[in-house]
């Protein structure tokens, strides 16, 4: 990418899939807008007159693909994220929240008039005595995790937390921003990835601006939650629908990601090659197996400081700090696409190389 004139390769960017600047995305907007058939803007809410076919249709396609009753489109995923908990939990819930949920999921409790309890990080013990507490006082209560927690990568145990959802007879609300398009043999997500199959009490968020290269985000889940969120869902209610030439780069996109096996394989090498180099040099990673590679540096000011030498080089690569993650834990936060080259993987480690070798002196 290019900055004030000057070019980086950029390992701080979602677009897992390299899907972002894709021929066939860019035209078939283009002949959609040449057709006549479809504007820019969506003119309205989509309650008003604001929900054309082109919704529709993405919508339909993303709940057959995933296997669920239906699907709903959401401008971004902090809207979903902040429409699903306030929308289904109500005064005497309970939401039981991972401790590093994203932002967007603590929101969205505290918009809620529902109880917010929140347990240790993948602690499913600990999960599981919260539940048992919930069902002591005949509380109905909402599992709300990340699929693929956003700071860390690692990945949820969803198989037990699905397990517990069915034990206790608690709704199952995954947030698979980082999962959907990237893991599972069909980038169907951490569902697939575990070969699990959600049931009529899941609900799953992912967004488009990731994997998909496009923008926006859906909710997934029975044909009562969607009808729930429609008729009480205030962030879908109350705003304009995305425009619609957005759900057409959207429908498109889902037929590059339904395609995508060997960029889905080519992404998974280049994830072994980073975390194979990194360690042999010292690095010290989280212990994520996707495609977001944590570097933990500890305070602030190192962080800032690689970030910025590693751009003298020509790399973008964000160093992440507190509040975003806990004191004493900011890091490089690198991000790994399947549009990497195994050389500029190898370069990149090249320049981390001489800043541990800085850092030992």
């Amino acid at each position: 990418m290019q900055i004030n004139g000057l070019q980086f390769i950029n390992f701080s960017s979602n677009d897992y899939l390299g899907l972002a600047n894709h021929p066939s995305i860019k035209q078939a907007v283009i002949e959609s807008l040449q057709s006549d058939q479809t504007s820019y803007g969506a003119g309205a809410a989509h309650l008003v007159t604001g929900h054309h076919l082109e919704h529709h249709l993405a919508e339909d396609e993303i709940a057959d693909w995933l296997g669920f009753e239906g699907a709903l489109l959401f401008s971004t995923g902090y809207m979903a994220n902040l429409a699903v908990q306030q929308a289904l939990m109500q005064k005497g819930d309970v939401i039981l929240a991972d401790k590093l949920n994203h932002a967007s999921l603590i929101d969205g409790a505290k918009l809620s008039d529902a109880d917010l309890k929140r347990y240790p990080h993948l602690d499913m013990q600990a999960l599981e005595r919260r539940l048992q507490q919930t069902q002591q006082q005949n509380s109905q209560a909402m599992i709300v995790s990340d699929g693929v927690f956003s700071m860390d990568g690692d990945i949820t145990p969803l198989a037990e937390m699905q397990a517990l959802a069915k034990k206790y007879q608690a709704w199952l609300f995954i947030d698979d921003a980082h999962g959907i398009g990237t893991l599972g043999e069909n980038g169907k997500g951490c569902f697939e990835h575990f070969g699990l199959e959600p049931d009529e009490n899941t609900i799953v968020v992912g967004t488009l601006g990731k994997a998909f290269g496009t923008s926006g985000a859906f909710v997934a889940g029975s044909e009562t939650a969607i009808e729930t969120l429609i008729q009480f869902g205030r962030p879908y209610i109350y705003t304009t629908a995305m425009p619609q030439i957005n759900a057409v780069a959207i429908r498109q996109a889902l037929k590059l990601v339904q395609q995508a096996k060997a960029s889905r394989e080519t992404l998974k090498q280049n994830i072994e090659q980073f975390k194979q180099a990194a360690r042999q040099i010292g690095l010290q990673l989280w212990p994520s197996d996707s495609a977001i590679q944590p570097i933990l540096l500890g305070n602030s000011e190192t962080a800032l400081q690689w970030s910025e030498s590693l751009k003298q080089d020509g790399f973008w690569v964000t160093a992440i700090r507190p509040p975003t993650v806990p004191k004493n834990q900011s890091r490089l936060r690198v991000t790994l696409s399947s549009a990497h080259s195994p050389e500029q993987i190898a370069e990149l480690i090249k320049a981390l190389k001489k800043l541990t070798d800085q850092a030992a002196l």
